[in-house]
């Protein structure tokens, strides 16, 4: 399952983590250097979500700024009970 939300289309990014070394100069050191830079990703802040879709009510994958905006319909709850938790 691909880290994309299923309403915007929002994915991941590429980016670098910097590592430096050194005392800054206004610290009174000689300056910071770079040391090393890594690749890494930055990853949507995804949620699991029950919401209408054409419809019918099923799980989807959205990020939580389309959660804000109100691109979600979230489902109804559910207000019927099983017939054995009636009786009793």
């Amino acid at each position: 399952m691909s880290r994309r939300c299923q309403l915007t289309g929002k994915g991941s990014i590429k980016g670098s983590r910097i590592s430096r070394s050194g005392k800054a100069k206004k610290l009174g050191g000689i300056g910071t250097h770079v040391t090393a830079v890594t690749k890494r990703r930055f990853y949507p802040n995804l949620q699991r979500v029950k919401a209408v879709v054409d419809g019918r009510v099923q799980y989807i994958r959205v990020a939580a700024s389309a959660i804000k905006k109100g691109l979600v319909v979230k489902a109804p709850k559910r207000n019927w009970k099983p017939e054995a938790a009636a009786k009793a």
